[in-house]
């Protein structure tokens, strides 16, 4: 196991992803590592991770508000519109106004939940790879760990 040390004030900013104590680059480069294995597992579906996720998030809250799946996912509102559209496109989510006319609410449809139930087979496997490469203590002490991480964040 690495140890950094986190004085960054006596660091040269030429050695800080060097030294891999950038919080940041660490974070995204586990993050585009673990969605390019998602994504290779969602594939013969037809599903990237991002989408797996919204889908997911939709099916488990019923009809949810843009801005409270945004905030679910930790996405802006214009990106998430942006990750929306070609599941409203394949018909997998409706997306109509709520009962604020500012408001958009996202649905499942019924061709979304049949796709959601193909997927979730791939999805697993993927998890139980993620299980059995960290152990699942491992597993469950990283989970633990990044909800600290976007609550700190958040902070900000």
């Amino acid at each position: 196991m690495r140890v950094y040390t986190l004085n960054m004030a006596k660091r040269s900013h030429k050695r800080v992803l060097e030294s891999g104590a950038c919080t940041c680059f660490n974070l995204r480069k586990a993050a585009r590592a673990v969605t390019q294995l998602y994504d290779g597992a969602l594939a013969p579906v037809g599903l990237r991770a991002t989408q797996f996720t919204i889908l997911a998030i939709v099916a488990e809250k019923g009809p949810i508000g843009l801005t409270a799946l945004a905030d679910r996912m930790v996405m802006d509102r214009t990106t998430l519109t942006r990750n929306l559209r070609p599941l409203q496109r394949r018909g997998l989510v409706t997306v109509a106004p709520g009962e604020d006319r500012r408001e958009r609410r996202i649905t499942l449809t019924a061709t979304g939940e049949d796709l959601l139930a193909a997927a979730r087979s791939h999805w697993l496997r993927a998890q139980e790879y993620m299980a059995d490469g960290l152990g699942n203590k491992g597993l469950a002490e990283i989970l633990v760990r990044l909800d600290d991480v976007v609550a700190v964040a958040r902070e900000f």
